[in-house]
């Protein structure tokens, strides 16, 4: 069996070197090539130069990058290349960048990846800010701070720090193979999404067989109000109020006010839609027995 040696730095961890990692093992994984194939993977965490030099694969340390040579660092003078939008990349975007459309096999898919995984994780191990808190002393539980979680606390001994970032490496693989799965599904019900918004005749409504993430879809496109989609596990049809835009809470035209927090025979009676079951008290999401009841649901919004 061949043995593979990926070199990472020693010492804490962030996200970037975890899912540096992670991509390079997952790759590892589904490579059809002899020299990589049924491999024995060994993480090794050094700044020695030695053990650097002699490494398959090195991320985040090393103070070069050789795509060709599978080195990955962004820390020496003058970076390692920055994207179009601005995000400088780091070692998880580097290596994404060469293995990304291997593991995937779409480059759709491949790009989705880094766009909604790479490019934050890449921002914040350059001080890239991408956002900033409505509120000054709370911030977004992101993934760097569930990475940083898993470092030793000043009770702690560094000792413990090799394990935690095998553990992580595992999870971070883990989260790369759900949104590769999410990103496939996706494009598969972009084209569902688009036709049977074609073939719709008043685009306002807008019913839907399953339940596609249609919000993202369809922000591309102004005039859909209300989408209806079953609830299988549920056995109901649920009609959600669109937003403004897929990242936003704001609706284009909410269910009446008068629904709100209403539900089975008190929203049916205010409705008169005898299979109305319950309205949002945030009035985003209605629900109905039925499709037909969905529908004449959503309708009576649309004429409030």
């Amino acid at each position: 069996m061949n043995e593979v040696t990926i070199v990472a730095h020693n010492g804490r961890f962030h996200a970037d070197d975890v899912f540096a990692v992670a991509t390079i093992k997952l790759f590892l994984e589904r490579s059809d090539f002899p020299a990589w194939r049924n491999s024995k993977v060994t993480i090794i965490r050094t700044r020695d130069l030695e053990k650097i030099e002699k490494a398959d694969f090195v991320v985040d340390v090393g103070g070069r990058h050789d795509e060709k040579n599978n080195r990955f660092d962004h820390h020496q003078e003058g970076g390692a290349g920055i994207r179009p939008n601005g995000i400088p990349y780091a070692s998880f975007g580097l290596v994404w960048k060469k293995f990304g459309q291997p593991i995937t096999d779409n480059q759709l898919v491949a790009d989705r990846i880094d766009r909604f995984l790479a490019q934050p994780i890449d921002a914040h191990d350059n001080g890239f800010e991408l956002s900033r808190s409505t509120l000054p002393d709370v911030l977004p539980y992101t993934i760097q701070r569930v990475v940083m979680a898993f470092s030793q606390t000043w009770k702690e001994s560094p000792a413990i720090l090799d394990t935690q970032f095998a553990t992580l490496v595992a999870f971070a693989k883990d989260i790369l193979e759900r949104e590769i799965k999410h990103a496939i599904d996706f494009f598969e019900a972009e084209s569902a999404v688009l036709d049977i918004y074609n073939r719709t005749e008043d685009k306002r409504i807008l019913v839907f067989d399953t339940h596609y993430p249609v919000e993202e879809i369809l922000h591309r496109v102004s005039e859909p109000l209300y989408i209806i989609r079953p609830d299988v596990q549920n056995q109901t049809w649920k009609i959600n109020a669109m937003p403004i835009h897929s990242r936003t809470f704001e609706l284009k035209k909410s269910f009446p006010a008068s629904w709100a927090g209403k539900q089975d025979d008190e929203l049916a009676k205010i409705t008169g839609v005898p299979d109305a079951l319950f309205c949002h008290n945030k009035l985003f999401l209605a629900v109905a027995r039925s499709q037909a009841g969905a529908l004449q649901l959503a309708k009576l919004a649309l004429e409030a």
